[in-house]
């Protein structure tokens, strides 16, 4: 059986009381980075086995996983931070289980997006999710002039290296759009920032960036 156990994103607090039994009833835990779950494994004085399952690794450790699984063995997977499986690869695993018919059980908890989403004061009723949106500057041009006239609210991950030339591009090309950008979610210096793209724009260039980037993107006020 596959677990997919939701981790905090920020704060340790921000843990089910099932995601930590789970956690220590299992066989193995998958990690996107060791390191990171080591941290909150240590927390809570959780010792089960621990291995890697990140982008470097995905495709051959998921058949192993998967042959771990057939034999019988529980195991959870975990991201860095968040929901495991989106924006990050845990959807191979995911996709290797369904096609060996492993039973797949969620266990829910935080995701940055919808976290920062609900508290952005844009409209919820309708949005489309993006992840990391690309990294070229024509083809993240491209994404933005296709998001323009969409009706519904747009969510998007973006780096702190990234996000001044990605709100540059915007301020050209979404002038009048309504933008909330969430920053260290749940972590001491969490903040939500609210205005056109040249106002956000503007509060970032005149501070140190730091942190993950949750992006929100409306035509309506």
């Amino acid at each position: 059986m596959l677990y997919l156990v939701s981790t905090p994103i920020g704060n340790l607090e921000d843990i089910t009381l099932r995601a930590l039994r789970i956690l220590k009833e299992v066989s193995l835990i998958a990690a996107e980075d060791t390191r990171q779950t080591r941290k909150l494994l240590s927390h809570y004085k959780i010792s089960t086995d621990i291995t890697s399952f990140n982008d470097l690794n995905k495709e051959y450790r998921s058949k192993q996983l998967v042959e771990l699984m057939k034999e019988g063995k529980d195991i959870a997977i975990v991201s860095d931070a968040g929901t495991p499986g989106i924006s990050d690869p845990g959807f191979y695993l995911v996709r290797d289980c369904v096609r060996a018919g492993i039973k797949i059980v969620p266990v829910p908890g935080p995701t940055a997006m919808i976290s920062a989403l609900v508290c952005s004061g844009l409209p919820t009723d309708r949005f489309a999710f993006y992840g990391f949106i690309p990294k070229k500057e024509g083809q993240k041009e491209s994404f933005l002039k296709d998001i323009a006239q969409r009706e519904e609210t747009i969510v998007f991950y973006e780096s702190p290296y990234r996000i001044l030339k990605t709100l540059e591009a915007m301020a050209r090309l979404l002038p009048g759009h309504q933008v909330v950008i969430g920053r260290e979610l749940t972590k001491l210096f969490e903040e939500f920032v609210r205005g056109t793209p040249s106002e956000v724009l503007a509060h970032f260039r005149a501070k140190t960036i730091k942190g993950e980037f949750v992006v929100m993107v409306s035509r309506q006020k």
